[in-house]
């Protein structure tokens, strides 16, 4: 995904609000088809072609009805899901917002600050080290500032990642199994070898690896939103996986939302795909996929399997503030802040590889709790404070606070950038709008 084109998208989609029609969908009246035919046609051609086995789009504005066009199975098995609001899919780092927006609630209940230092938490941290050249060496020097709540919040805590690390770090990482993501049962059995079995022992192994950048000075995409999952576990006094469940699953009725998928719903999970050249190959079938184990611990950064209508419903609650279905979550004052660019002073955010599951705009974008956030309007699209982030199996969500729109998108195959996804889908949906306007 070179370009995050919202453009012209977002701000069309406001057509596709229009109150009769999302009435008449409710009542069944109209197909989703009728009201968004190039939309549909999209999805249609993706699984005719062979492009994918099936896609589901959520997408919403307001408090009208959420509009869920989809197209083709949860894989190429017979007995798949068909893709529809609840087939269930591995979001993989859409699972960062989630972790971002528990550790605001914290610090909205005054037991965490923005700027506190990790170190309250796990003392490991107190005196890091930060390489000198970090694709090449492990040679360090001592950290001059102690990594923050904040710096976790944003990817400036200097830490990596083993899908981006290079050299003798990326080494390290793989010894002490700093790897917290699932791929399939086979890759499992051999990281769960030397993964830590706790949050709190993965956030101390972390504590003893030397730093890539001095804290507060780069951005750099990272395990920062798995070891703020530990902090926020021990600034709430309960494991992590049950404040989640507690303060955002259960009051905004997500109910299709695992870091194990029960042998009960194992029947809605999608496949997860990889390509060999034009080829898919099951890379995690649902049948037996890793995702119906217990993980290690829950992955803060890319753990969640969960289905569009729930990451819809996250995403409702954003767009209004805090609050959805008259349950409120958080206040309006803390989503906003959320929302809003928390980068340290003089620290850009350039946008990453789409392989991440991340993304590149064409616009300046600062970075918030666990997803980007543009810092202005762009011209007849999307709006100054559109909040998001994407998984590294191909889905996608962002929340448009200023033109209450929102979507979601979600498949399943690796690598997320094999088709320009987000761009063709949003741009269907902007046809779909213009044809609307012009009735």
């Amino acid at each position: 995904m070179k370009r995050m084109v919202i453009a012209g998208a977002l701000l069309g989609l406001a057509g596709l609000g229009a109150q009769v029609q999302a009435q008449a969908l409710a009542r069944q009246e109209v197909p989703t088809a009728a009201i968004l035919p190039n939309t549909q046609s999209l999805l249609d051609g993706y699984v005719r072609d062979g492009k994918m086995p099936g896609i589901v789009v959520a997408i919403g504005r307001g408090d009208g009805p959420t509009l869920f066009p989809a197209a083709g199975r949860g894989g190429l098995e017979p007995n798949a899901p068909v893709a529809g609001p609840d087939t269930l899919w591995r979001v993989y780092s859409m699972t960062k917002p989630i972790t971002g927006m528990a550790a605001m609630m914290l610090v909205e209940d005054g037991r965490l600050t923005l700027d506190q230092p990790i170190s309250d938490f796990f003392p490991g941290f107190a005196k890091m080290r930060v390489l000198t050249s970090p694709d090449t060496s492990l040679t360090s020097v001592p950290a001059r500032t102690p990594i923050t709540v904040r710096h976790l919040l944003t990817h400036t805590a200097g830490l990596s990642y083993s899908i981006n690390a290079k050299g003798p770090i990326l080494k390290e990482y793989e010894r002490l199994g700093i790897v917290p993501a699932a791929v399939n049962a086979t890759v499992e059995a051999k990281m769960r070898a030397t993964r830590p079995k706790s949050l709190s022992e993965f956030a101390t192994r972390v504590a003893t690896l030397p730093l890539i950048a001095e804290p507060g000075t780069k951005w750099s995409y990272s395990i920062g939103l798995d070891v703020l999952a530990a902090v926020v576990e021990e600034a709430s006094g309960m494991p992590f996986e049950q404040f989640v469940s507690t303060r955002v699953f259960q009051p905004l009725k997500m109910t299709s939302s695992y870091w194990q998928v029960p042998a009960s719903q194992a029947g809605r999970l999608a496949t997860n795909y990889s390509f060999v050249g034009d080829i898919m190959v099951p890379l995690d079938p649902a049948a037996t996929s890793v995702f119906r184990q217990a993980p290690s611990f829950p992955y803060g950064g890319a753990g969640l399997v969960m289905s569009a209508r729930d990451y819809d419903r996250f995403l409702h609650m954003l767009q209004d503030g805090g609050t959805l279905d008259g349950v409120r979550v958080m206040k309006p004052e803390t989503v906003a802040l959320a929302m809003s660019n928390l980068l340290p002073a003089g620290v850009r955010f350039g946008g990453v590889a789409g392989s991440t599951g991340g993304t590149n705009a064409a616009v300046p974008m600062g970075f918030g709790a666990g997803g980007s956030v543009l810092l202005a309007d762009q011209p007849g699209g999307a709006g100054k404070g559109t909040y998001g982030w994407g998984g590294a199996a191909g889905t996608v969500a962002f929340v448009d606070p200023s033109r209450r729109v929102r979507g979601t998108i979600m498949v399943n195959y690796f690598p997320s950038d094999r088709y320009p996804l987000r761009e063709q889908v949003l741009g269907a949906l902007a046809r779909d709008a213009a044809r609307v306007g012009g009735r």
